[in-house]
């Protein structure tokens, strides 16, 4: 088995319905442009509130990718 090295991005996903929807719209977001996505850490949940009443939900997390070997 080869070492890996990877490569961690910073990034916030939001919902409207729940965290988990937060950090699954971060992910396919990325993953339109990032390959061989690997782990993700929530490093912040936050939300947004009107009228006493949540609104979105935030979620900060880093990504982890692999890095490819150059050929």
């Amino acid at each position: 088995m080869p070492d890996h090295v990877y490569k961690t991005i910073e990034l916030t996903g939001s919902s409207t319905s729940s965290i988990e929807e937060a950090v699954q719209n971060a992910v396919a977001r990325a993953a339109r442009t990032i390959e061989h996505i690997r782990w993700f850490e929530v490093t912040d949940i936050r939300g947004h509130v009107e009228d006493n009443q949540i609104r979105h939900w935030q979620v900060t997390m880093k990504l982890g990718f692999t890095l490819l070997d150059e050929e």
